[in-house]
């Protein structure tokens, strides 16, 4: 039986009753009445300021977890509570400060264990050294070495193990062994020694005398156990003095797949290295690629550089020194469109600061390689192949088109600026002089500089520099509304029937239609699941058959939402009146197949028409930073009527409004957001970009800031806004705490029912019908080598068993088949991604699996705005050490809402998350969902005990130091989560 908090607590206190019996030599009472008077005449009574519970409590507890057995009036101890002692503690409780290690038992009274091993644990943390050193001639060994008082070991699964330690009297003069005890609740340990050693037992140990006692641990969970033994001894038998030796033992359990994801190298932490050259050097081009562009499009309004000025480093010295300057000024002002340019050219040079400083980490040599080496295209004897893991991935981001920078290590001189041809799976093309390519031998050693393209910074400068000289104060500060509302279209037959049954999305479209905002933007604000994408798609076609004038943009920060929006549009307009058009740095492999015939990609090659050839397109379909190609081009303000963007949430403001900024008319123009703030917004790697509002999304600061968006009498002002309910996505059991936490309650589940229970008979479901599952693992937050990214191997270790389990599984007992491709793995940091795919391949191997590449692990921002049957999330944080930097710089889950309410919201059917919880519950989201699990049934894996206060502080000192041992100039999100780089243009 699993005993509730204070049922527990109660039976401890029975415990410690039952010592106090056994000390005062009457353990032989039974009768029921006198039990409770000594309860409460001598055992409460016996400390000041301590409130036991009252003697019936105890009983009750002690009896429903089994401890004894009431008959009428008699009451017994089980056996097992009376075998129990070497976990009992007599202590003892000073009158006057302490002064020492020794607790003096002059005028005390009875003490219960608990409180002695508190009083102990914290002076372990001011007097550690004293407290493990052996003395007084008294030595504890062990047949395994202990290092400063600690033993670790590591334990394979379901192997029990036993340590022997020694107490052994070195000294000349005898010394009595009074008692030993654990500081804390042992679940899996258990102590041994022959005579059975208490207080009321002690053993006298002769000069040279050793005696062992044995420390036996068991357990079939994967994780840390630690346990803290303290060994008491006297000098002469009536001394009133005792002394005491603290042992750690920390046992480390694991599978062989734990042992096989251990740190390849110890942890140090290093600064970035940064190539400076000596003196200046002379930039030799290179060979850009052709073909790739045919640029029809003339470039008609010029995109300035907006360098950095020379004043950003000393900024940044002034921000973290807290020092007041006129620009820390403007960056502490609210937003105001009085100061709208400014600021936001001051958040994006603070931005572009740390990029810069983050890109240096891929700089070649660095902390994981050696100087590069690159060889011939076989194919193409012009260009060279240099290797760069980790490019794939966008780390960094190296598109068509980019170019970085190289040189001889042995020149400085000359550095060979080379274009990107083409990138291929950890590699690049690239096009050099001639001069390099003259002197390139086999075997040459490079120096490399990786750049940030600089484009997407600049298109943002330009984009929040026109807002204000073009005049969009009614769209980015909207005013509160004076008009009566419009009227609305009347019966509307939309494209897609089905939204005509949800009234939300039916009142968003008509609304969007009838242009019931304007000039202020409508919102969409569509929590996980609800169809904000179709609610989109459906206006857009709407307008497109009832405006005959109208040009609609329709837009989204990622290649692949804007991609999504245009396949979805096309399947009710005519693929004449649409084109999507494509940055030339997008791999012309990633253009989805159905939508090449109304591209800009023609073979390879990507064209860019004339401004009167776009112009004629009723939708224009492009990423946001891509729109900037439409400004440069002098596509006439006013020409389109409609912008719409999609996942808005997830840009930042400078980015969203370049579609807007030169393109829109003010007073005309109709602008439709489409997003969620309660999700993630984009990634800033600059702490003070972060800490005065890039980071506040568009959608997310019109909501925040303005009233006509904001609920009035528990209702949203249809005219403005639209909150979508309705969700498609996930079974009830999963939405329940983003529901109560994020969204008001107001969600409803509409999810199709045979996909939403394919899971709700699991075998390992800890409870039938509920398809969630939180289990608890005692992992350690874990670095190694130079990264300073988190993993947690029996985190990872639980995740691929679930794994193995789904996939073992399937087409058994009325389950659904499931395939690699509908699970997700989600991680909130790089190097635990990297551990569990590593994991993996061993599965790939046993299931004999062609397809697990198809099984996505990724961070929360990789599975933004998708979904999957089966989601299983790995949390990594197991020390608390982090949680207030993660706080700070919205790293992992702990601490960051909207993490928690992504990655929660991505499963269909089956939602399992692996994590600590004595961690996690410091987060008061995290703590709701920890009791949401508990109260429906789905805990699994390790159950702490309340005596477990001890863990959590064993966990922190194993982690490693907060404080930055090295200075280095990478920001906290690059060293820790390594994120992808922006690839959208």
């Amino acid at each position: 039986m699993v005993l509730s908090k204070k049922l527990h607590l109660c039976a401890r206190v029975g415990l410690d009753f039952y010592e106090f019996l056994r000390d005062t030599d009457r353990t032989g009472v039974t009768d029921k009445s006198q039990l409770r008077e000594i309860y409460n005449l001598e055992f409460r009574a016996r400390s000041d300021g301590v409130k036991e519970p009252n003697f019936g409590s105890v009983l009750y507890s002690l009896k429903v977890s089994y401890r004894v057995t009431v008959k009428r009036d008699v009451v017994t101890f089980t056996r097992s509570v009376r075998a129990h002692d070497q976990d009992q503690w007599r202590a003892v409780r000073s009158r006057r400060p302490d002064s020492g290690p020794s607790v003096d038992p002059v005028q005390t009274e009875l003490q219960p264990q608990r409180s002695l091993a508190k009083l102990l644990m914290k002076k372990l943390k001011t007097n550690r050294s004293t407290f493990i050193s052996d003395k007084h001639g008294v030595r504890i060994t062990s047949d395994h070495h202990f290092e400063d008082g600690r033993l670790q070991l590591t334990v394979t699964e379901a192997q029990q193990y036993v340590v022997k330690m020694f107490v052994e009297n070195c000294g000349t003069a005898p010394v009595h062994f009074t008692y030993y005890t654990p500081l804390h609740f042992l679940r899996y340990f258990s102590l041994v020694d022959e005579h059975k050693v208490t207080r009321t037992k002690p053993l006298t140990l002769q000069s040279g005398d050793s005696y062992e006692v044995q420390l036996h641990f068991h357990c079939t969970l994967v994780g840390f156990y630690p346990a803290t033994l303290a060994f008491e001894f006297k000098s002469h038998s009536q001394s009133t003095t005792a002394f005491h030796i603290v042992r750690f033992v920390e046992a480390h359990c694991m599978s062989s797949l734990g042992l096989e994801l251990a740190p390849e190298a110890p942890y140090r932490q290093q600064a970035a290295i940064v190539l400076y050259s000596q003196g200046k050097s002379r930039i030799m081009d290179g060979q850009r690629p052709e073909g790739i562009t045919v640029m029809q499009l003339k470039n008609e309004v010029p995109l300035k550089y907006y360098n950095l000025p020379k004043g950003v480093q000393q900024l940044v010295v002034a921000l973290k020194r807290g020092s007041a300057t006129d620009k820390t000024t403007l960056l502490e002002s609210p937003l105001s469109f009085g100061n709208y340019w400014d600021k936001f050219r001051l958040l994006l040079q603070l931005e572009e600061h740390q990029m810069l400083s983050d890109m240096r980490r891929y700089n070649i040599p660095n902390s994981e390689r050696g100087p590069a080496d690159m060889s011939l295209d076989p194919c193409n004897r012009k260009l060279l192949i240099l290797q760069v893991p980790g490019v794939s991935e966008n780390r960094p981001s190296v598109l068509r088109g980019d170019q970085l920078l190289v040189y001889p290590t042995d020149d400085p001189s000359v550095k060979y600026r080379g274009y990107v041809h083409s990138v291929q799976q950890d590699s690049v093309r690239l096009g050099f002089s001639s001069e390099l390519l003259s002197r390139f031998i086999e075997g040459m050693k490079f120096n490399v500089e990786f750049a940030v393209n600089r484009v997407p910074l600049r298109v943002q400068h330009r984009a929040a520099e026109i807002a204000t000289e073009h005049m969009l104060e009614p769209v980015l500060f909207p005013a509160l509304p004076t008009h009566n509302p419009d009227v609305l279209p009347g019966s509307l037959r939309l494209f897609d029937s089905q939204l005509e049954r949800n009234q939300l999305q039916y009142q968003a479209v008509c609304h969007i239609v009838a242009g019931s905002s304007k000039p202020a933007p409508y919102l969409v604000f569509g929590p996980p699941g609800t169809g904000k994408t179709v609610t989109l798609v459906e206006a857009i076609k709407q307008i497109e058959k009832t405006e005959a004038g109208c040009h609609i943009l329709a837009c989204a920060p990622s290649n692949s939402a804007a991609d999504l929006l245009c396949s979805r549009i096309l399947h009710h307009v005519d693929l004449h009146k649409v084109y999507r058009m494509y940055a030339s740095s997008r791999d012309p492999v990633c253009v989805p197949g159905d939508l090449k015939s109304c591209s800009n990609l023609v073979g390879d090659c990507y064209l860019f028409p004339p401004k009167e050839e776009l112009m004629k397109f009723r939708i224009l379909v492009t990423t946001l930073i891509s729109a900037a190609r439409l400004v440069s081009g002098n596509v006439p303000t006013g020409h389109f009527t409609h912008v719409f963007v999609d996942e808005a949430g997830h840009a930042v403001e400078s980015e969203c409004i370049i579609p807007l900024a030169g393109l829109l008319q003010a007073g005309s123009g109709q602008v439709v957001l489409a997003g969620d703030p309660k999700q993630l917004g984009p990634i800033l790697r600059s702490p003070f970009a972060v800490k005065y509002g890039l980071g506040v999304s568009f959608l997310e600061r019109i909501m925040t800031d303005f009233p006509q968006y904001q609920k009035k009498d528990g209702v949203f002002d249809n005219r403005f806004v639209t909150k979508l309910l309705k969700n498609y996505r996930s079974h009830p059991a999963i939405l329940r705490i983003p529901n109560e936490l994020f969204y008001d309650g107001e969600l409803e589940v509409c999810a199709d029912e045979i996909i939403r229970n394919s899971y709700c008979q699991w075998q390992h479901l800890p409870k039938k019908g509920f398809p969630v599952i939180f289990h608890a693992v005692t992992g350690i937050d874990e670095r190694e080598s130079n990264s300073p990214s988190f993993f947690n191997r029996a985190e990872a270790e639980v995740v691929v068993d679930y794994v193995k389990k789904l996939l073992e599984t399937q087409r058994k007992k009325g389950l659904a088949s499931i395939s690699p491709r509908d699970i997700g793995i989600i991680a909130p940091y790089r190097k635990q991604v990297q551990k569990i795919r590593k994991a993996l391949q061993k599965i790939q191997k046993d299931f004999k699996l062609k397809d697990m590449h198809q099984l996505k692990v990724g961070s929360v921002e990789e599975f933004q705005g998708q979904e999957r049957r089966v989601i299983l999330v790995s949390t990594v944080r197991s020390s608390p050490d982090y949680a207030e930097i993660d706080k700070t710089f919205h790293l992992g889950f702990v601490k960051n809402e909207k993490r928690f309410n992504v990655a929660v919201t991505r499963a269909k059917a089956l939602l399992v998350v692996v994590g600590n919880p004595r961690v996690l519950k410091m987060d008061p989201v995290w703590s709701r969902f920890l009791q949401y699990c508990g109260d429906e049934g789905g805990l699994c894996g390790y159950v702490h005990s309340e005596e477990d206060e001890d863990v959590i502080a064993r966990l922190a000192s194993l982690s490693i130091h907060m404080q930055v041992e090295v200075e280095t100039e990478e920001s906290v999100v690059q060293q820790q989560l390594d994120p992808e780089w922006r690839s959208d243009l």
